[in-house]
């Protein structure tokens, strides 16, 4: 967070945006590789994987709130943006193309979202992380976190000018979900559209806050389901055809969860699905969030200058809602992922009227987002250091997946949005 935001111009309308979570997460993965780094080695990664569950459960409260908050937004805005959410299943679109350069079950992490904060947290915590599927995840966040801003302006730029929609639809499809390719994508609309510029930036700015909102249940309930009966109906036809050594290993790994899947357990944490409640362990998850609060309010005094109480008690709150979703999970024995109930509790308490809203809602408001998500991505860093080797291996094929996936996100999204737009009167 010292360091901050770096910009390099690339363009008058384009620039590369440098965030702070790539630094963390270079930096954390920087540690493990380096040999000379000796208090960072495959016990701390085996830890960070565990850890990770618990941070993952922060993330989702914090947006979960920001629903809550925003509920009557969503519900102003109508149908059309709502119906344009549809368009964030154009990632989909990236599967067939990863099948044909040779991925597996990569290719699930990889299509069912544009691989951001929340979408990571998701995969993470439905596959576990040793898990292709969060590799593909991870290997489509890295890139797109570096190449992304560049690619969607560009997109949209040039969409603007050959495809003729109108620039309502293109600025409704800015907001697929990630703050800086929002801003990037609609940068050379308003330049393109001066006139509308207000506007433009206006539609832009709720699309996000509402995909922000919904994203997450799209890809639980919607585009995760699709993307398994994809791969399932595409894989023989299209896929290599037969099973390598890497997935006959990673099918082992699978089997044999004791060893690499509960890797929480190194610290007696004990993250997986249906794992007894404890007091014990709702002590050392207590203690590990109060860490994780501590190191986050700091993080947001330094790079945002707010408040370290304030954003302090924030945290407090957040990790309360995150401990209550866990102990549910292995409470209620109905299969729900505490990630639901997580944020079902972030969205309750947060809505205007409810008692816990005001305080809750002026407390959280003081974290900035991106700290918490640098703050975890640390742990991401240290976490996949044990597995680098199979990243590398993505290379340029996941360059390609990855523009497929914003590519065909965006241009479904304006599409749909066009569509809306014109059946409901609006243009």
């Amino acid at each position: 967070m010292c360091i901050g935001i770096i910009e390099i111009p690339i363009t008058s309308t384009v620039s590369i945006l440098l965030l702070p979570l790539i630094y963390a997460l270079i930096i954390g993965l920087a540690l493990f590789l380096i040999p000379q780094v000796k208090f960072v080695g495959k016990k701390q990664s085996k830890v960070a994987e565990g850890i990770m569950v618990l941070f993952i459960g922060v993330l989702i409260a914090k947006l979960a709130v920001s629903s809550g908050q925003a509920i009557d937004v969503i519900i102003k805005m109508g149908p059309v943006l709502i119906i344009k959410q549809i368009g964030c299943l154009g990632s989909l679109f990236a599967l067939p193309v990863g099948l044909l350069l040779g991925f597996k079950r990569e290719v699930i992490g990889m299509s069912t979202s544009i691989c951001r904060e929340p979408d990571l947290g998701i995969i993470i915590d439905r596959y576990g992380f040793k898990s292709p599927e969060t590799r593909g995840v991870l290997t489509v966040f890295i890139i797109g976190s570096i190449i992304g801003t560049v690619f969607i302006s560009f997109l949209s730029s040039i969409c603007a000018s050959v495809i003729p929609l109108h620039p309502y639809a293109y600025a409704m499809a800015c907001g697929i979900g990630s703050a800086s390719m929002n801003v990037a994508a609609v940068t050379p609309l308003m330049h393109l559209f001066p006139a509308m510029a207000s506007d433009l930036e206006a539609f832009a700015g709720c699309s996000n806050l509402i995909t922000f909102c919904v994203g997450i249940y799209l890809v639980i309930f919607v585009a995760i389901p699709l993307a398994e009966k994809m791969y399932v109906w595409l894989e023989p036809a299209i896929g290599k055809g037969k099973v390598s050594e890497e997935e006959v290993e990673e099918e082992t790994i699978k089997e044999e969860p004791k060893k690499e899947e509960k890797s929480g357990k190194i610290l007696n944490l004990d993250f997986s699905e249906g794992s007894p409640l404890s007091l014990g362990k709702l002590e050392r998850w207590s203690v590990l969030l109060l860490i994780f609060s501590v190191i986050v309010a700091i993080g947001n005094w330094v790079g945002f200058q707010h408040s370290i109480i304030n954003g302090f008690i924030g945290m407090i709150c957040l990790s309360i809602i995150v401990i209550i979703g866990m102990a549910l999970e292995r409470i209620i024995t109905w299969n729900i992922p505490s990630i639901l109930y997580i944020s079902v509790l972030g969205i309750v308490l947060s809505i205007p009227g409810v008692p816990t809203a005001d305080a809750l809602s002026f407390f959280v408001s003081q974290i900035d987002l991106s700290v918490i998500c640098t703050a975890f991505l640390a742990y991401v860093g240290i976490a996949i250091g044990n597995d680098w080797t199979k990243f590398k291996k993505m290379g340029w094929k996941g360059i390609i997946v990855t523009l497929f996936v914003i590519g065909g996100t965006f241009l479904l999204s304006a599409v749909i949005a066009q569509g809306t737009l014109m059946a409901t009167g609006m243009i």
